[in-house]
């Protein structure tokens, strides 16, 4: 090759490493509200690392059945299935998803580059304040509705208090307060991390918030997965620097044990997992059968998290 092609070609090559560095990231979100905080606060971050995105709404299964409960939605990932395909077909370059409802094997061809930082990861009891009791457990009366349309949450509301009466929910965060607020229930439970993350004002409502080692949340709630092309090797390298290792250190327990049980987010289980300053792992876990059978709750703690996860299992399946 003559030296003035080397240069043409050395030339065109930068041009397109260039464009390919500058291309504006496609973002698939949901369209909720929630789901669009999430959306926007991952282009803020990929803002600060240089890169330049847009948003696009994408409606999955779970956001058009709305008259089922989760338990009775076929499949799994009914949150995420339709924006990964989206990611496949590569109409988006990056999914954002609530990593409580992902599913913990991704399609193939796609993997999860990186993790958010841990919002709340607890669940709120907000009940209305004219049926709240003070002196009972959970503040509830006998036999108070409660809406919840997750087979974990109801598994454990029966444990502490089987006279509950619990009523499917659906909607997006702001519509099931609606739904409290006009008298359709007593009280409802929600995750913490969607109340904080939309700034919602809950004066109106007495509001428990449960310990999650007691009550024990969905694995990884209150963290967001970022999702990418397994070939888009260029983003993947530049979405590193948005990681929270220590996050997904923990996060990784708590999926793997939903993994084992090959249950999606529709299993009644419960696991949460933390890291100590010493480096030593506790790992809490819930798990019943069904909705309304007999709950298990356990907790391990492991100077690794090797075989965490499997220790766990052995002893909820005992």
């Amino acid at each position: 090759m003559l030296p003035i092609e080397n240069e043409l070609r050395n030339f065109v090559l930068c041009i397109f490493a260039a464009k390919k560095l500058r291309r504006e990231v496609r973002i698939g979100t949901r369209g909720s509200k929630l789901a669009l905080w999430q959306a926007n606060y991952l282009q803020a971050e990929l803002a600060k690392i240089g890169l330049t995105s847009s948003i696009h709404i994408i409606k999955t299964k779970g956001d058009t059945i709305q008259d089922l409960s989760f338990d009775k939605i076929e499949g799994k990932g009914f949150f995420t299935k339709e924006i990964e395909e989206a990611l496949l077909g590569e109409e988006v370059d990056l999914a954002v998803h609530s990593m409580k409802d992902l599913p913990t094997t991704s399609p193939e061809g796609l993997v999860i580059t990186a993790v958010s930082y841990r919002e709340d990861p607890t669940d709120w009891l907000i009940i209305r304040k004219e049926v709240s009791v003070k002196d009972k457990l959970l503040q509830l009366p006998p036999g108070a509705v409660v809406g919840t349309s997750s087979a974990r949450r109801k598994a454990q509301l029966l444990h502490f208090r089987a006279d509950l009466t619990l009523k499917d929910i659906r909607g997006n965060v702001p519509t099931r307060i609606d739904k409290l607020r006009q008298g359709q229930f007593d009280a409802i439970v929600l995750a913490g991390a969607g109340i904080t993350r939309l700034e919602l004002d809950l004066s109106e409502f007495e509001v428990i918030k449960f310990d999650p080692k007691e009550f024990i949340p969905a694995p990884a709630q209150g963290v967001l997965a970022f999702q990418v092309r397994e070939n888009d090797k260029e983003l993947r390298r530049q979405l590193r620097s948005l990681h929270h290792q220590e996050v997904a250190d923990c996060t990784n327990v708590e999926r793997r044990v939903l993994q084992l049980l090959d249950g999606g987010c529709h299993l009644p289980l419960g696991a949460y997992c933390t890291k100590d300053h010493a480096g030593n792992y506790h790992l809490w876990a819930a798990y019943a059968e069904s909705a309304t059978a007999s709950l298990k709750q356990i907790s391990l703690s492991s100077s690794t998290r090797f075989e965490l996860a499997e220790q766990a299992i052995a002893v909820l399946k005992s």
